[in-house]
This record gives structure tokens, C-alpha cells and sequence, in this order.
């Protein structure tokens, strides 16, 4: 029966930055009928200090990770019990394949393929989706899913998350979900910010769709809405 391990990391830097390395490891695997197994989290010794600003996000000290493993067998931990079909997840599953890269297996983005499947919710955190879906409900242990911002009740959440959209969507879906670019609704910046993309005048469509260096979903839908005019 194929398995989905949804996983999170704590991080000493963002993936742009020149020195960063994980210092949390978690993972919750959906099983057989997308049963959630208990969440395993682990700390992990970067092997240099944790910068405030990052310390300040997740609160775990440079004395925390002492004696800790290292981000080389973290990875191998991860891949352990994972057969070739099975599919690793992630919300904003970009940032943790900037640390760990899966072993080529598929991945699922449960942020992105919520922006393609609930677009009527009001964000699309971790969080955000927790309580508008209201997945409190179904926790049997609400303390399971705290202190939010580590990696072990992260992926409780996500893994809630990721059941929820596989009551819509396959897991083929799911995949190709994560890649595929959102068709926007609602403009979030700039000076139509609050306007529906589908009322953006045609030389705006046209910057934000070639001129622009807005990211991937902003020019799709761009281009969406100058193709049917």
C-alpha cells in the first residue's frame, strides 16, 4: 500500500542564505487507507550556531542540539522504510527539498495544490487552513498539533491537511497540483489590490504577464485572462 510521509524541518537559515542547515526533523506518514502513523520528530546538530532570527521562529538553542545527529543522518532517517512508490510531502514543499532531496521520489505540496483545490480560504499557511477547516475537530489530542513552528506537530497539521485533499483529489493529482501554476482569483497587491484578476485592464495583464517579476502564478493567471479578451 503506497505511503505518504509528510515531513517538516526547523532551520538555522532560509534556503537563500549562504550558511543554513536543519536543526528539527519531523515526519508523519500516512498508511494504509490514509491513516495518520504516530509523528516521530528529532533534533539535529547543524554543526554551527543558530542565528537569533532563526532561533526566534522555532526556539531551539545551539545547547538544545548538542549531541544531536547530524543533517546527513537525518536524511538517511527519512528514507528509511520509504519503498519506490511511495511520495514524500510538505506544506511550501520548496523549502524542504532546498535541504533534502528525496531520493528522486514524488512530492506533494500541500499549500499549492490547497491554493488550486479551497480557493476560497483566507490564507494558505499551516495554520490558517488548520482552523478553516476546522481540523481541530477530528484531533484526538489538540496538544498533538502544539507548539506550532516545530517540526513534529507541523506535520500532524500538514498530515490533517493532506487528508483533507485527498477526499477531493488522487494522489497522481495531488502531484500534479504541486507544480502546476494557479489560476488567481483575487489581486493581493499593488494598486488593484482587492480587485478580481478577471477586471484587470489589459495593459496591466499585459506588464504582469511580460514585463513583470512576479512569480509563476501571477503571470499564469496574467496570461489566462488576456487569452479570452
Amino acid at each position: 500500500m503506497q505511503k505518504i510521509r509528510v515531513i517538516d524541518f526547523e532551520t538555522t537559515g532560509m534556503p537563500e542564505d549562504a550558511v543554513r542547515a536543519i536543526c528539527e526533523v519531523g515526519y508523519t506518514d500516512l498508511t494504509a487507507d490514509w491513516q495518520l502513523s504516530q509523528t516521530v520528530n528529532f533534533l539535529v546538530n547543524p554543526g554551527h550556531p543558530i542565528p537569533p532570527q532563526t532561533r526566534a521562529v522555532h526556539h531551539i538553542s545551539d545547547a538544545d542540539v548538542v549531541g544531536a545527529v547530524s543533517p546527513d543522518v537525518a536524511a538517511r532517517t527519512l528514507m528509511t522504510g520509504m519503498e519506490e512508490a511511495d511520495v514524500f510531502a510538505a506544506h511550501n514543499c520548496k523549502f524542504e527539498q532546498a535541504f533534502f532531496g528525496g531520493g528522486q521520489r514524488s512530492w506533494i505540496c500541500t499549500m499549492q495544490a490547497a491554493k488550486h483545490l479551497f480557493p476560497d480560504a483566507p490564507g494558505f499557511s499551516n495554520q490558517v487552513l488548520r482552523y478553516w477547516l476546522n481540523l481541530d475537530a477530528q484531533m484526538e489530542d489538540v496538544g498533538r498539533a502544539m507548539p506550532p513552528h516545530r517540526a513534529g506537530p507541523d506535520t500532524y497539521v500538514t498530515a490533517l491537511i493532506l487528508g483533507r485533499l485527498l477526499t477531493i483529489a488522487s494522489v497522481d493529482e495531488l502531484v500534479r497540483l504541486t507544480t502546476a501554476p494557479v489560476l488567481l482569483r483575487d489581486v493581493t497587491f499593488g494598486k488593484h489590490k482587492g480587485m478580481k484578476w478577471a477586471e484587470l485592464p489589459c495593459d496591466y495583464l499585459n506588464w504582469v504577464a511580460n514585463k513583470s517579476d512576479l512569480g509563476a502564478d501571477e503571470k499564469h493567471t496574467a496570461r489566462h485572462y488576456l487569452g479570452g479578451r
